[in-house]
Order: C-alpha cells, then structure tokens, then sequence
C-alpha cells in the first residue's frame, strides 16, 4: 500500500489532521482500499479445515508482512509459537522509546467459505461491489478491518512526512476463528516485545452503521455439555412406553432447572455480580437492534429488572445451543439417549473455575445425578475482560472519534460477544480500546458476509484522525490509565 496513494498536491496541506484523513478517504475513493481487499479475500485462509493452513502462513508473510514493512515495520513470522498453534505474526516499528507506544491486533483467519450457499453471483474468495456492499468471507471479519487500519497508519505517515509521532507494535493471528489457541501463551512469551500503553484495535460490529462505536472488552465464552446415557440403542414406544425412562424427558427438566421460563439463569453459581454503576450508566446511552435484519426484542426474556441492552452487555446469559435425542425424521422409540449443549456468556466478575463445581451441585440438589457433566471439547473459551468506563483512554477515544465525524459514538463497556481480549487486557495488562468496523446485519460467518462501503470509508476517516492525535502528545499516561 504506497504511502502517497494521491499526490500530495490534489489534497490537503501536509501537517495537518485535515491532510490525514483526506488522504485516508482518497486512499478509498481512488480504488487502494478495494485494490487491497479484493486480494486479500482473495486466499483462503479458513483457519477451521486443515487444508486452510498453507493460506494461513501466506497470508501473513505475502499480505500483512509486506503491508507493515511498506509503513516501515520491522516484522517476522514467530517460529516459536506453542505447539500445534497456528502462525503469528510480530512487528515493531520504534521511532523514539520515550513516546507512547501502541499495540495494534488482527486476525488473517476467516470462517468455512460456505461457497455453496453464497448467493448466486457472490463468491467467499471474489471480493463483489454492489451498492453500498463489499462481499467476500473476511470483509466484515477481519480482513477489512486491519485494512482500514493499516490504510489511516499510511495516511497518517504520509500526511506527517514518515513520522507516526508514537511507537507502534502489531501482532496477527490466524487462529481466532477457532478460539485463538495459544495466543494467550504466545502473548505471555513475548509480553517484553509487545510491551505497550494501550491496545488499539478492531473487530466485531458496531451497535448499527450509522452510529461509530467504542468497546472497551467482551463478555467471557463458556460451553459444557450435558448429556444422559440409560442404553444401547432406542425400543418401540408402543412396546415399552411406559416401563423404560426416557432420558430426553429426564434431560429436558434438567435443563429447564437451569433456566426459568422467561431466561433468568436459576444456577446461582452462574449469576454475575451487580452491575457497576459506570457501566449501568454508559447503557443509559445504548439501544440494542432495530436494523436492518435485526430480530425484534423480546423485552420480558431474560433477567427482571434489566433493559435488554443491560442483559446483553452487562449479564450473564444460558443458552441452550442444541438439544438432541432419537433420530431425524423421529421414529416410534424411545431414545437410548439424550445430549445438549449449553453456554454460559458471563461478564467481568465471574471466576470460570467455579462454574462446572456449581452446575454439578445443582443438577445432584435437583435429584439429576445421574446426566453427565462435561465441557465442550471443541469449543473455543474467551475470558470474560472489561476497561473501567471512566479509564482516561476511553474519554480521549471518544473525543477523537466525535472531533471527525461530529457524531456522539456509542460506547459499549464490553461485548456482548467473545474476542480474545483476555490476552491482552489480561495477560499483557494493557487498557483495551476496540474500534469496529462492521455492523450488525454483516452475516459474518454466514453466507455472504460484506463490508458496507459507507462505514468503511467513514471509519478510514475515524482512524486516520484518532492515528494523527495519538502523535500530538495529551495521551494519558501509563500511571493515570493505570489509577
């Protein structure tokens, strides 16, 4: 990506934070920000199939590599990551080590390119313009993401004459989509090098498209299995109905014991704290759904007492994710079995060694001893992060957003969703401030997955703009971010 992708005399003067964003913006509008896009939808880089992990490397060292050395990164591929990991990606780029530096994070990995339920026209691997759509798997996540990134940091050095004005690290993954296996240990092995003042990064969904939003971490990641094995193979219902138990009604009570009718969870070891009154009162500002797609709120589930958007970003949540016994099309038997998956989302607060401890205790109390207890060997587990809303960085991120757009950004104390912020929030103990690039009715990891062009050419703008700022001195130190 060429740092002077417009000659500087068809901009903005050099030197100014009106320069940086006009250069972002003309980066978009001359074709660069598709240009890079469409190549890197273009490798299959699905971290979930085993013949993906070729594209996993090339993608970091063909694409993200050459992206950073061009914005004057020195960078490497780890060639000690933990076994069975997928590649990382480590960059420094050092201009004075007494100015704040910035650790920057993105995935090259995508979801299973489903290309045979693409609409007819799209393709996962074809980046596809219509309206105000990009198509292609990874324009919503993550690969437009970094882009726009990477493209304000170009704006940024060529609006600034090669100067960032701070320091700058990156670390890329290519194993988020399934868990992020050992990015926590990787971060913990290399936490000296990415040493940093505060995390800057993007990915997930904006509360909607019209309305730029702050997330400061993301609720934690929790699944288990229960499941209830009485005999081999299922026995006519006509003969036996009534003489064997059938462990699909004796699992569906289990379940029910777990959650109330109307959602509340009835675990007590799986409810959070209370709610702390600065996130209480940053949700004030937050409405969930109402786009395009969106499903429509269903205002008596869940928790009483609680807004939606209160259960969503500040509760914890059980869900029941599946739930099967007997066969499909259903037979005139009764099971031998029953099997569920559930998931617990939870806040900040709550300890994840104490959840199995607990759901056992409560299935034993309820008289269910007898329906197992596991959990889920292929699900991927984030811990639960969240910055304190009142931390200083979060007011000079919101500051820095509405000085570019003059719109007042919502700001979302965590996720409700699951990122793997744990590695940085917890591991390298850095403040987190998450700027998303996408909206809600995306259809990340469905069939066509796109960009919306409007927010990605606003968002260059946004971090082109808060990129110049970070080089103008006023940025919270490490002890006040740390107080």
């Amino acid at each position: 990506m060429p740092l002077s992708w417009i000659a500087p005399e068809r901009i903005a003067p050099a030197m100014t934070r009106n320069a940086a964003a006009a250069r972002a913006l003309a980066y978009f509008d001359e074709g660069g920000f598709v240009a890079d896009l469409r190549r890197r939808v273009a490798v299959a880089s699905e971290s979930q199939r085993p013949e993906g992990r070729p594209f996993l490397f090339s993608y970091l060292t063909d694409e993200i590599g050459p992206a950073l050395a061009a914005l004057g990164f020195s960078w490497r591929i780890a060639d000690d990551s933990p076994a069975g990991a997928p590649p990382f990606l480590i960059g420094a780029r050092i201009e004075d080590p007494a100015l704040p530096t910035v650790l920057v994070y993105g995935h090259g990995d995508v979801v299973n390119g489903q290309a045979e339920l693409w609409r007819e026209g799209l393709s996962p691997w074809a980046l596809t313009a219509e309206g105000d759509r990009l198509y292609g798997r990874g324009t919503a996540d993550n690969k437009g993401q970094h882009t726009v990134n990477l493209g304000a940091l170009a704006a940024v050095l060529a609006a600034r004459n090669g100067r960032l004005g701070f320091n700058l690290k990156a670390v890329f993954e290519s194993g988020e989509e399934c868990g992020s296996p050992g990015l926590r240990e990787f971060c913990a092995a290399h936490a000296a090098e990415l040493a940093a003042d505060v995390l800057i990064a993007s990915d997930g969904p904006r509360m909607s498209a019209e309305r730029p939003t702050v997330f400061l971490g993301s609720r934690g990641s929790f699944t288990f299995d229960l499941s209830l094995d009485l005999r081999k193979g299922s026995h006519h219902s006509g003969n036996w109905g009534g003489a064997l138990c059938n462990p699909a009604s004796v699992l569906a009570h289990a379940v029910a014991g777990m959650i109330g009718a109307d959602g509340r969870i009835l675990v007590a070891g799986l409810r959070p704290p209370a709610i702390p009154e600065a996130v209480r009162k940053a949700l004030g500002d937050i409405t969930l759904g109402g786009g395009p797609g969106d499903p429509a709120i269903e205002r008596t589930w869940g928790e009483p007492g609680l807004s939606p958007e209160e259960r969503v970003f500040a509760w914890n949540t059980l869900e029941v994710l599946s739930f099967h016994a007997g066969g499909d099309p259903p037979a005139n038997a009764i099971p031998g079995t029953a099997r569920a998956r559930l998931q617990l989302r939870y806040v900040k607060g709550c300890d994840p060694a104490t959840f199995l401890p607990a759901i056992r205790a409560h299935l034993d109390a309820g008289g269910f001893s007898r329906v197992a207890l596991a959990p889920a060997r292929a699900a991927g587990s984030f811990a639960a992060t969240r910055l304190d809303p009142e931390n200083p960085w979060v007011g000079w991120t919101l500051a820095s957003i509405a000085r570019t757009t003059g719109k007042r950004p919502a700001l979302l104390p965590n996720l409700g969703g699951s990122i793997p912020n744990d590695a940085f929030a917890l591991v390298l103990g850095l403040p987190t401030i998450w700027i998303p690039h996408s909206y809600p009715s995306c259809a990340q990891h469905a069939p066509d997955e796109h960009l919306l062009v409007s927010v990605a050419r606003e968002a260059l703008a946004i971090m082109a703009g808060l990129f110049w700022d970070l080089g103008e001195g006023g940025t919270p130190t490490r002890k006040d971010a740390q107080s």
